[in-house]
């Protein structure tokens, strides 16, 4: 009982934050970390930070203003970590002011297309080429042929539709372009992959918390969002063609059958930046993906660097547990063995120590 007053309590939170669009910190006075980054895992970052100030006293103030943003902060160090969706590119690891930069996988995620067409009832499909088609410009009606095939027995409107993205440099944009990258050469030969790309049709939205608010405020709307906000926001959302032909309904099992095997892929001590959109399993949801803290392996404060470090060991075990009830995958036992391993690297006071 007491576990479901605490998650409605978030959800009440975080569907506050989305009707206003203004993210939210956490434990912002008299924090002891700070950090900022992807909006897509804020549900069960603040909802972690919560439990673990319970628990141990130690707060933690999380700016959820997107990747792109928390990637910007780490690298400039006015923050103690940063975190996002998509992985930091070569140039912007060697760009960071205090040197290599782990990154740590916390959990496992999807977007969906979410939609807003007022009479249509019954949940999509689409399939690869009809979400590209919708994104590069190429499909613009809600009764295109290629949706009306892929939806016999629903009533599609002869009416446009209109693409939302977000406006901000986003992982969940690195997640989507990532996968569109990967199911169509025009996407990937024109706007391409990453955090924030030149959008060939559409208008913005700061946010998974604004993508959602303006779907959900404006009919025949088509955007992209985290899973997380489409259930809390009582979006629909697309069963999406994977590239096995079957029809997949975004879930955590799915998240967690995209994900199978992937621990044997991961570098044992090096690198965790892996994609797994448009994964090959039959049951798999096409477009998954970690998210990721983003630690500095060398802590310059002794005191704050234990403090992250023993935060990231309970949230690689504990905070498992709590996943699953904010939609979200929990890492595979494999993946955290490895992690347990991969975060002995960090240095805790080796600059400047304390």
């Amino acid at each position: 009982m007491m576990a479901r007053r605490m998650l409605a309590a978030v959800r009440r939170v975080l569907g506050a934050a989305a009707l206003i669009g203004v993210p939210l910190t956490v434990g912002a006075q008299s924090a002891d970390l700070t950090g900022a980054g992807a909006t897509f895992p804020y549900p069960i970052y603040s909802k972690w930070f919560s439990d673990y100030a319970t628990k141990t006293n130690v707060r933690i103030n999380y700016q959820s203003i997107g990747s792109g943003g928390g990637v910007r902060q780490i690298s400039e160090l006015t923050v103690d970590f940063g975190a996002s969706d998509g992985p930091m590119t070569d140039a912007e690891l060697a760009n960071a002011k205090g040197g290599p930069i782990l990154h740590i996988p916390t959990v496992l995620g999807a977007d969906v297309l979410t939609y807003n067409i007022p009479g249509v009832t019954q949940t999509l499909k689409v399939s690869p080429e009809v979400i590209a088609g919708i994104f590069l410009g190429k499909i613009t009606k809600w009764n295109d042929p290629q949706l009306v095939a892929l939806n016999p027995g629903v009533k599609l409107p002869n009416i446009d539709l209109l693409v939302v993205h977000r406006s901000d440099g986003s992982g969940t944009t690195y997640i989507w372009t990532d996968y569109l990258s990967s199911v169509s050469p025009d996407w990937a030969k024109g706007p391409g992959k990453g955090k924030d790309v030149q959008w060939p049709v559409g208008i913005g939205g700061k946010g998974n918390e604004g993508v959602s608010g303006q779907v959900k405020q404006t009919p025949y709307s088509v955007g992209y969002i985290e899973l997380a906000y489409a259930r809390q926001n009582k979006l629909p959302y697309a069963l999406v063609k994977n590239a096995s032909g079957k029809f997949i309904e975004p879930t955590i099992e799915s998240v967690t059958a995209a994900a199978a095997g992937v621990a044997a892929k991961l570098p044992a001590s090096t690198d965790y930046r892996v994609s797994i959109v448009n994964t090959p399993a039959a049951d798999g949801y096409p477009i998954a993906s970690f998210t990721w803290l983003l630690v500095y392996k060398n802590q310059k404060d002794a005191v704050k660097g234990k403090k992250l470090v023993d935060f990231i060991k309970w949230m690689l075990h504990d905070g498992q547990k709590e996943v699953s009830a904010l939609d979200y995958a929990p890492l595979p036992d494999a993946v955290v063995k490895r992690l347990d391993t991969y975060i002995t690297q960090i240095n805790v006071g080796a600059v400047g120590a304390k």
